[in-house]
C-alpha cells in the first residue's frame, strides 16, 4: 500500500503541473518542499524510535499520510499546495522508517535474506498504483476523486493490518544521534542511498513528463510503469542474485544497468528505446536501496531503528532533492540533458559503496 500510494502521487505530478500552469522550474521548487517536510521530521522520527513500538508511528503516519495525499488533490493555491505536499513529506518519512525497522526486525528471525521481498512488494504496490493512474487518467476520473478512492483504500487496510505488525520491537539503546565526527561506515552507506535516490526520485516524477515532453506520448504513464516493472522484479530476484555474487557485487551491476539505461534513453530518444532504458535504471536502482538498509543493521554506534533513519535521511533527501534538481536543468538546458545527472549518480555509486565494504570491516572486527 505504501508503494501504491506514492505512485499514486508521483504518477498524477504532470496533471498538477498542467492544473496550475508550472513550468519546469516552478514544478522543481514545489518538489523542493518535499525534501524540507521530510528533514523536519528527522528528530521526531528519533523520538518516536525511542519512545513507541514501530507499529504505532507505522500506522499512525501512514494514515496522516493518506490525507496530506487526499488534500493535494483539493488545493487551488500554490501556498496551500506547499503546505499539503511537506505534510505528505513528513508522514512518508515517519512510517518509512518505522516500516523498514519491522522489517530488520523480521529479517532476524530468518537464515535466508528476506529484505529484498519486502521492497519488492513496495515496487509491486507501486506498479498497481501506475496501472490504477492510468486507468483513472483513461476514464477522465478527477485529481481530486482519484486521491480520494486512494485514501479510503489506505486507511481501511491500515486499521486492519495493525493487528498483525510485530509489537515490542522498541529498542533500549542506541537511539540518539551522537554528535561529533561521522561514522564512516554509516556515512558511506548514507551516500550510496543519496545517490540512488536521486535517480529513483527523479524518475519517479520525471518520467511521466519525459515521456509527455521528449516523447510526446499521451498517455505518459507508460514510463512509469516499465521502471516501476523491472524495479519490482529485480528487487524480487535481489536476495538470490546478492547471494550468487554479493552485495559488493551487485552494488557494481546496480551502477551499471543504471548509466546504460540513462544512455540509451537520452541518446535515441525513441518510445522503445526509452522504454528499455527505463527498464534498466529500473532494474539498477532497486537493490540499493534494500542492501544499504540491511546492511544498517550492522552499525555498532546506532540501533536498527536509529541506524535505518539515519541512512533513510540521505535517501529522502536524495529522493525529495532529484525532482527539483532535475526540474531546475531542464529549464536551463532541456529534460534529455537534464536527465544526465541519474547517470552520473549511477557511475559513482562504485567507488562509494566499495568504500562501505572497506568500513564494514571495522564494524564486524
Amino acid at each position: 500500500m505504501s508503494g501504491f500510494s506514492f505512485a499514486t502521487w508521483a504518477s498524477r505530478i504532470p496533471t498538477i503541473k498542467m492544473a496550475f500552469g508550472f513550468n519546469d522550474a516552478e514544478l522543481g521548487s514545489i518538489l523542493l518542499a518535499m525534501p524540507i517536510g521530510s528533514l523536519i521530521g528527522l528528530p521526531i522520527t528519533g523520538w518516536l524510535v525511542s519512545k513507541y513500538n514501530s507499529r504505532v508511528p507505522l500506522a499512525v503516519g501512514y494514515g496522516l499520510n493518506s490525507v496530506a495525499m487526499a488534500l493535494i488533490g483539493f488545493t487551488h493555491s500554490t501556498v496551500a499546495l506547499i503546505v499539503a505536499v511537506v505534510l505528505f513529506a513528513f508522514t512518508s518519512r515517519i512510517f518509512n522508517i518505522s516500516m523498514n525497522t519491522q522489517a530488520i526486525t523480521v529479517q532476524k528471525l530468518f537464515d535466508k535474506k528476506i529484505n529484498g521481498s519486502f521492497h519488492g512488494f513496495w515496487s509491486t504496490g507501486g506498479i498497481i498504483g501506475v496501472a490504477f493512474s492510468t486507468a483513472m487518467l483513461a476514464l477522465n476520473v478527477s485529481l481530486q476523486v482519484h486521491f480520494l478512492i486512494v485514501c479510503g483504500i489506505t486507511l481501511l487496510i491500515t486499521c486492519y493490518a495493525f493487528q498483525f505488525l510485530l509489537a515490542n520491537d522498541r529498542s533500549t539503546s542506541g537511539n540518539k544521534i551522537i554528535l561529533g565526527k561521522p561514522d564512516p561506515y554509516i556515512l558511506c552507506l548514507g551516500i550510496v542511498a543519496f545517490l540512488s535516490a536521486i535517480c529513483e526520485g527523479g524518475m519517479f516524477d520525471w518520467s511521466g513528463i519525459y515521456f509527455q515532453q521528449v516523447l510526446n506520448i499521451k498517455i505518459f504513464t507508460y514510463g512509469y510503469l516499465i521502471f516501476m516493472l523491472f524495479m519490482a522484479a529485480s528487487r524480487f530476484l535481489s536476495d538470490f542474485v546478492i547471494g550468487k555474487i554479493g552485495m559488493a557485487g551487485t552494488y557494481i551491476l546496480s551502477a551499471l544497468f543504471i548509466v546504460s539505461g540513462i544512455a540509451m534513453a537520452t541518446l535515441v530518444p525513441q518510445f522503445w528505446t526509452a522504454m528499455i532504458g527505463f527498464s534498466l535504471v529500473g532494474f539498477g536502482t532497486a537493490s540499493v536501496i534494500p542492501m544499504s538498509y540491511s546492511m544498517a543493521g550492522n552499525s555498532r554506534k546506532y540501533s536498527a531503528g536509529m541506524a535505518i533513519s539515519i541512512i533513510a535521511t540521505y535517501y529522502i533527501t536524495g529522493t525529495f532533492l532529484g525532482p527539483p534538481l532535475i526540474g531546475y536543468l531542464s529549464h536551463a538546458f532541456g529534460l534529455r540533458i537534464a536527465f544526465i545527472v541519474f547517470g552520473f549518480c549511477g557511475l559513482m555509486l562504485i567507488p562509494i559503496s566499495q568504500l562501505v565494504f572497506k568500513y564494514q570491516k571495522n564494524e564486524i572486527a
